[in-house]
């Protein structure tokens, strides 16, 4: 098979691009869109982004630059005659909220009994997500960000902390940049916070490389972006507890084993394209979760823009799961997507991406990872009431047809819709 061949290759890749950037000591980070730094700087959204919440040249720049412009104490602190205390003048905070309503085929199918009453082909999603942000610089060199979540998808009264992390752009005068926190690794190619799209960059996901907790170092070397970081590997909703035999000295773990995920990207510019190499080694638990087997991945992606108005991007991600289901057997599948996002004026933006992958191996396992294989087409229209206030019409064309095996585990429904809602930052 040739992804058997691929896969030995891979292992080798992921292990060269890990130590290549390890030898330079190297994130190529980019904090979702919110409206803080206007407040801060008196300026308007549209100086760091195209369209909210997709990034512009200068606004990726501003990111790079540890998220402040040069006057950034001046701008957005208290004078209070210590200068190594650096306090923003009002409590740095925003707020993004969503709400849509959505026709679509997809319905609810239990992988053991099969389809269940739950065919809600006309839904009512208000609020969608209710997110709090804040972030500021802290000093010349440190900046923090956070965002919590108050609603999501339907679910109310709990908050959830995704991403949340401090960052240092110049340790010990070196160049190298640390980060730690909570994160998505997806980021370091491109950040599902910033898509125009209500649709999800599937792969990621499907390839569980999106929050984690972790660490990342990079730096910028000449013509090269190069980033090398680690991670738990479980995610970010699993704790556990650790206790001491001292007296009254219990503690939390946010991972319980010594196995990380290691995971580097060497990025570069040629001409007006910008290319990538990404790779991850780690582990991770088999179905049966009696052990952690390894799990390698391989990725490329590719980007560009004309005069910051028409912006493309692809990514394709080839992953090598071993031992995954049975002992002594591997399991390798791949998948991708690719966009274009169009800036038609103040108000009008258009969207374009599709969804792609092919659950390979996973294939006739008659486990739920059948349902990896997707292959769909995204159209979004946003039309801007305001530069941060948006309403959107999507629609999701779903090419797969539907399995006629007798499990219920992989694509047994149609998943289009159409989609229509508002989307605001404040």
């Amino acid at each position: 098979m040739v992804l058997s061949v691929f896969a030995n290759i891979w292992r080798l890749l992921a292990t060269a691009v890990v130590l290549s950037v390890f030898v330079v000591l190297c994130l190529y980070e980019r904090a979702e869109a919110v409206p803080i730094f206007a407040r801060q700087y008196g300026a308007s959204c549209r100086l760091c982004h195209a369209a909210y919440p997709r990034l512009n040249s200068f606004g990726e720049e501003f990111v790079l630059k540890n998220m402040k412009l040069p006057n950034w104490k001046e701008a957005g602190t208290v004078d209070t005659g210590d200068e190594r205390l650096a306090l923003p003048k009002f409590p740095a905070l925003a707020l993004r909220t969503m709400a849509y309503t959505q026709v679509r085929q997809a319905k609810e199918i239990d992988p053991t009994t099969g389809p269940t009453d739950n065919d809600a082909e006309l839904d009512f999603q208000g609020p969608y997500m209710i997110k709090l942000f804040s972030a500021a610089p802290l000093s010349e060199h440190i900046s923090y960000y956070f965002y919590g979540i108050f609603a999501e998808k339907g679910s109310n009264g709990e908050t959830v902390i995704e991403d949340a992390w401090f960052r240092h752009d110049d340790i010990l005068s070196t160049g190298i940049a640390l980060q730690i926190g909570q994160f998505q690794v997806s980021d370091l190619m491109f950040p599902r916070e910033l898509r125009l799209t209500f649709q999800d960059y599937m792969v990621y996901r499907m390839a569980g490389i999106t929050y984690d907790r972790g660490i990342v170092l990079d730096r910028r070397v000449g013509h090269l972006d190069l980033a090398i970081g680690a991670v738990n590997g479980n995610g970010i909703s699993q704790n556990f507890n650790i206790n001491s035999p001292g007296y009254r000295r219990p503690d939390h773990m946010f991972d319980n084993d010594r196995d990380k995920s290691i995971f580097g990207r060497i990025g570069t510019e040629v001409g007006p394209v910008t290319a990538g190499v990404f790779a991850l080694a780690g582990k991770q638990k088999n179905i049966t979760s009696t052990k952690k087997t390894d799990k390698v991945i391989l990725g490329i992606d590719l980007s560009g823009n004309m005069d910051d108005r028409v912006y493309w991007f692809f990514q394709a991600l080839w992953n090598r799961w071993e031992e995954f289901i049975k002992d002594g057997r591997n399991y390798e599948w791949y998948g991708g997507f690719a966009g274009l996002d169009y800036i038609h004026s103040e108000q009008w933006v258009f969207s374009l991406l599709y969804n792609y992958a092919d659950a390979g191996d996973l294939d006739g396992t008659k486990t739920v990872y059948e349902g990896i294989d997707i292959n769909s087409l995204t159209l979004t229209a946003s039309y801007y009431f305001m530069t941060n206030l948006k309403g959107i019409i999507e629609g999701n064309v779903d090419f797969l047809g539907k399995d006629k095996d007798d499990d219920y585990v992989g694509h047994e429904t149609k998943e289009g819709y159409i989609l229509v809602g508002f989307d605001a930052a404040f």
